[in-house]
């Protein structure tokens, strides 16, 4: 008796995890159509959307930078610019956190020195 109770105790604790992290989610999913086919509002909307996000990106501690592409980092990697990690101010020649971190940007060796920005230890 006392090991059904468990279990039921266990079965109703990953519907609570359920609903309090799969479901938010799935809403927003399902309130968005697939690409390709318009809800129906003007075709600015989108462009409101991404306009509040961006305010408030900027009043965050560090701004998160935009999906950086290969295509970019190779061609940041040649022209000789590093990356800098924003959050922590650390800036990297190359390695396994250039162009990858949450906050960043690319810049010029000399003005990362400039701005205070020191370089990675490990690369």
């Amino acid at each position: 008796m006392k090991q059904n109770r468990w279990t039921l105790i266990r079965i109703a604790f990953h519907w609570v995890l359920l609903a309090i992290f799969v479901a938010p989610s799935l809403a927003q999913s399902a309130s968005t159509p697939p690409s390709g086919q318009s809800t129906g509002s003007s075709p600015t909307a989108p462009a409101d959307a991404s306009s509040k996000k961006s305010q408030k990106a900027s009043s965050a501690k560090s701004e998160p930078s935009a999906k950086i592409t290969q295509t970019q980092i190779d061609a940041a990697k040649a022209s000789g610019q590093v990356w800098v990690n924003t959050d922590t101010g650390v800036y990297h020649k190359g390695g396994r956190w250039y162009g990858k971190t949450k906050q960043g940007k690319f810049m010029d060796e000399s003005d990362a020195k400039k701005a205070g920005y020191k370089a990675a230890e490990k690369e």
